[in-house]
């Protein structure tokens, strides 16, 4: 991993706004005792009811700086506002869904015996301190979905946001104390690569979140595996988009491009591959390019003009692999204009590539097997959609998916309820729902006898 700096770039522009430091050791020391301190002391001097408080506080402080905080993702990362407050309310969203569940969801188990007299529970309790790194594409969303359960349970949290977006992990400090956690409870760090090793391997660390790229994934977990530390990883993806059978051609071709090109196409589990039976096929492709190119003079920039310029590599090497191209225009700076390839075989570097942009990859298969077997066939298992008439076909077909999310009949679907997480090489555990909280907690077996 090569370490960047912490700054706001605006990524329309490439000017850069502001620069921030990043951590001097001793920072990252202090943050890490105050964490651990409270760790210590927070989950006996709070119940589970008044730490989700704290969350629900959190929920109605992101709900009245929305307009603010969707600014600064505006500036940092290119989101276009009306996206950014889209994201600033699922966050909160998700912290209300913690608060209102938090105490069922953590309540004791009671284990019937198979013989012996007395009882038995199973009792859930935190861990302890927590490291979470998260990406620039989702900074409000990304951190709702790590922090809201493991604040609930108590755990505590160092967290270690993107580089370039520096501002809103700092807006996001200032309402964990605003709402009144205690010293040590949330921590905000801009920490390097290498101190990010140190954290892991350090003894008063419990586990480790990490959303991001294949290899920051196995960088982190390679440390944490020497080091006995549990991770999460919710890493890239290719998702699939199947497309079998439709009363509505032109509502599938507006859920699939409107999916490709939600957060200007920089989303890890949005449809990327489009998979279309062949009677379809023809109709599908020319609707389907015509309303992504139609964005053309719409879309937002990427996150940074170094992400344009690496797709724009993808796709050159793709065309010369032999696929077909339709774009309008060419890449400005960060803008990077909506394309559509088709004519991508096995042999082509672009067939197991994620492209993180506004590119969709269409195919044409023969039928079912044939669909399953190209949604398979990709390193990645995130997520995945599918779209057919024929009931019996859809639970068949989501079924025999390989990824760790079926959407069958519709997109953007994503809730504060529904676990996140996927398969394969887009890694491993699952962040919101009720299996977002049982991730990093002490399951203790508590056996007595009377």
């Amino acid at each position: 991993m090569v370490d960047v700096q912490y700054a706001v770039t605006n990524p329309a522009t490439g000017e850069v706004l502001q620069t921030y430091p990043t951590a001097e050791p001793a920072e990252i020391e202090a943050a890490l005792d105050a964490a651990s301190r409270a760790a210590r002391t927070w989950p006996h001097t709070s119940t589970v009811a008044e730490r989700a408080a704290l969350v629900r506080r959190v929920a109605e402080l992101h709900t009245e700086k929305r307009e603010m905080l969707a600014g600064i993702i505006h500036r940092e990362m290119g989101k276009p506002l009306d996206e950014a407050l889209g994201e600033v309310d699922f966050a909160a969203a998700i912290y209300e869904y913690y608060a209102d569940n938090a105490e069922a969801l953590l309540a004791d188990q009671p284990v019937a015996l198979s013989e012996g007299e007395g009882t038995a529970v199973i009792r859930r309790g935190p861990i302890g301190v927590l490291l979470g790194i998260m990406p620039w594409n989702f900074p409000y969303y990304q951190v709702a979905r790590f922090a809201g359960p493991n604040l609930c349970v108590g755990n505590t949290i160092l967290l270690k946001h993107a580089p370039q977006c520096p501002e809103s992990a700092e807006a996001m400090q200032l309402i964990f104390t605003e709402a009144g956690f205690p010293a040590g409870a949330y921590v905000n760090i801009r920490a390097t690569n290498e101190q990010v090793a140190d954290i892991i391997a350090d003894p008063r660390l419990a586990a480790l979140s990490l959303t991001g790229s294949e290899r920051a994934g196995a960088a982190v977990a390679e440390i944490a595996g020497r080091n006995l530390k549990k991770c999460v990883l919710e890493l890239g993806g290719s998702d699939p988009f199947v497309l079998l059978s439709t009363d509505d051609l032109d509502g599938a071709v507006e859920a699939a491009a409107s999916c490709r090109l939600d957060n200007t196409g920089q989303v890890c589990n949005a449809a990327k591959r489009f998979i279309v039976a062949a009677p379809l096929y023809d109709e599908f492709v020319e609707k389907f390019t015509a309303r992504m190119l139609a964005a053309t003079e719409s879309i937002a920039p990427l996150s940074s003009e170094q992400a344009a310029v690496n797709l724009e590599k993808q796709l050159a090497q793709a065309v010369d692999g032999g696929a077909t191209l339709a774009i309008d225009g060419a890449r400005r700076g960060a803008v990077f204009p909506p394309a559509v390839l088709t004519g991508v075989t096995e042999e082509n570097p672009a067939f197991h590539q994620e492209l993180f942009g506004p590119v969709a990859t269409v195919y044409k298969v023969d039928g079912e097997d044939e669909a399953v077997a190209l949604a398979n066939d990709t390193p990645f298992g995130l997520g995945s959609y599918v779209f057919t008439t024929d009931s019996e076909q859809a639970a068949r077909v989501a079924d025999r998916i390989q990824a760790g999310m079926v959407f069958v009949n519709g997109v953007m679907l994503d809730a504060a309820e529904l676990p996140f997480g996927g398969v394969k090489r887009s890694g491993f555990g699952r962040e919101m729902g009720p299996l977002g909280i049982e991730e990093f907690l002490n399951k203790k077996l508590i056996r007595t006898v009377k």
